[in-house]
């Protein structure tokens, strides 16, 4: 059930699901800065952070 929130908030409000996944670290700000330049730049990026494995 977990996994199924984090996919919601990133589809929703990507540093969300981001920041469930790797806490409150560089790839959290990368992904703020992201979204804020827009919407799409944000989501790939943040479907990025949260299906690699190496967190």
């Amino acid at each position: 059930m977990g996994n199924l929130l984090r996919i919601i908030l990133l589809v929703i409000i990507p540093p969300v699901g981001v920041l469930f996944t790797v806490g409150l670290g560089l790839q959290f700000w990368i992904n703020l800065v992201l979204t804020l330049f827009g919407y799409l730049p944000g989501l790939v990026h943040a479907v990025w952070v949260v299906t690699r494995r190496d967190y």
